[in-house]
This record gives structure tokens, sequence and C-alpha cells, in this order.
């Protein structure tokens, strides 16, 4: 027979009270492809023929939603369409990986959302704020603002974490090439895209995982993306327990084709895909 100290009580407690505190998150990929989605304007490359729905990519971005709230990582130029699709009625505001059209592009049309919410909150670093400033001048001037303007409220994000309502997210730097950018770690899930590098002091954020969702653009190496073989070392180094892959080329294969090679607990995202963690 063994005796409960008080110690162990209140760990036991705690431990107990994290799990109650947990929020079921719910995840739609509302794109896993990459800069140029899939398929790809004028190209008669057999996965960009491919009549398979799991082989059409548009931009990468995902929506996460738990109780009353609904939040999106990036909005691409397939932002519109992707809400349309999803029947996406109310977000609550928008988190920036980087500066890049195909994670930005999409900006103007969060108007709808700000006719409901008013100015809608957008997460994102410095560099990013700024290059999205001279791109939508309309957007963020001060004065003589056109009135369909989608208003925002800025919130730049440093290496602290920050509260979304009552989930706490961890930023997680990592190397876009020579470009700085932001991931995101939300509870036991994290979203890292356009990843080249990571050090080891931003790995230490991305222990025991869930959920690792990470991009794989291609089988042949990239200046500035994991290919496959990057991709599938850094998920051994992480040890997740379940990762899906996205940022996707058309260079990667069939989608059907490529599933069959990878290991146990780890998945090519699709277009639509819903996972809970």
């Amino acid at each position: 027979m063994y005796t409960l100290t008080v110690p162990s009580v209140n760990f036991y407690l705690i431990f107990v009270r994290m799990n109650i505190d947990k929020k079921l998150l719910n995840i739609t990929f509302l794109g896993t492809g990459t800069s140029q989605g899939i398929p790809m304007i004028a190209s008669n490359h057999p996965v960009c023929l491919s009549t398979d729905v799991k082989d059409k990519r548009l931009r990468s971005s995902i929506l996460i939603s738990w109780q009353d709230c609904t939040y999106v990582i990036d909005c691409g130029p397939d932002f519109r369409q992707q809400m349309l699709r999803e029947k996406v009625q109310l977000i609550n505001g928008v988190l920036f990986t980087h500066e890049h059209a195909d994670h930005t592009a999409g900006l103007d049309d969060l108007r709808p959302y700000c006719y409901k919410i008013g100015e809608m909150p957008i997460y994102l670093n410095k560099q990013t704020l700024e290059s999205l400033e001279q791109r939508f001048q309309y957007i963020f001037c001060k004065e003589n603002r056109y009135p369909g303007a989608p208003s925002v409220v800025t919130n730049v994000v440093k290496e602290h974490s920050f509260f979304l309502k009552d989930i706490q997210i961890t930023p997680v730097q990592v190397m876009h090439g020579d470009l700085p950018i932001l991931g995101y770690r939300i509870q036991n899930i994290a979203y890292l895209t356009d990843v080249k590098t990571i050090s080891l002091e931003e790995q230490k954020k991305l222990k025991n995982l869930d959920v690792l969702i990470i991009n794989a653009l291609r089988e042949e190496e990239h200046p500035t993306h994991f290919n496959l073989k990057e991709a599938l070392a850094f998920v051994k180094e992480l040890q997740p327990k379940k990762t899906y892959f996205t940022h996707i080329s058309h260079k990667l294969g069939f989608h059907k084709e490529v599933s069959k090679k990878l290991p146990k607990n780890v998945f090519l995202a699709f277009d639509g895909l819903k996972i809970k963690a």
C-alpha cells in the first residue's frame, strides 16, 4: 500500500486541472498548396491534370475553432473562396506567419467580417506589418481612409506567448531561407509553414506535440522550404503523435501515391480536411 503525500495530491490536482482547462480544438485545412497552388497556371504536369480532388490545392491556411471562437492562420489570395466553401459566418481574428502574397493577399476580403465585428484583430511580426502597411496603404492609413476598407487592429507578435480568449499561443520563430517568419503553437498543436531551418532553442517550444503541421514542398531540395526528406527528419526529431504535411507543390507527386510511402502517423493534408485535437 502506498501513502499519498500532500505534494503528490497537489501535483495530481494540478495535472487534472490542466487537462480540464485544455480545450478541444477543431482544425480545418483551408488550403494545402504552395504559392502557386495546384493546378498551377499553364502547367501540363500530370499532378496538375489530376482529377483527384485531393490533388487540388489552394494556398496554405488553416482555420482553428473552439467553443465560440474562430481564428485563421494566414489569409492568402484564395481566402474568399475558402470562406465560402467552408460556410464560415464569423472569424475573431487572423494570425499571419509572414508577408508573402500567398499568405496575405486576401487581407481585403476581411471586409464582410469587419461589418459584423468592427475592427478585426490581426497578429503578426513587425516586418509583416511594415510590408502590409505599404501594400495595403488604404487599409492602414490614419487619414482620408477609404470608407469601404476593412478595419483592423494590429497586435505585434514578439517572442512572448499571448492569449486568444482563453487559449495560449506560443510564437515559434523559423527561417524561410534568410527570412525570419513565425509559426504558432496552440496548446499541443503546432502550425509551421515555409520552414527551411529552425534553431535548437525554438525547437524546445515544440516538445510533446499531439499534432504537428509542417511544410513538405517536394522531393528535390529547395533553398527556402523543407523538402520531403527534411520534413521527415524534422518529424523524427520531434516525435509528435501525429503529423500533417502542407504547403505542397505538384512536384511532390500524387496525393494517393505519396500517402502510401509515409511513415505511420504521418499524413498528407488536403483541402477541406478536418481534425480535432
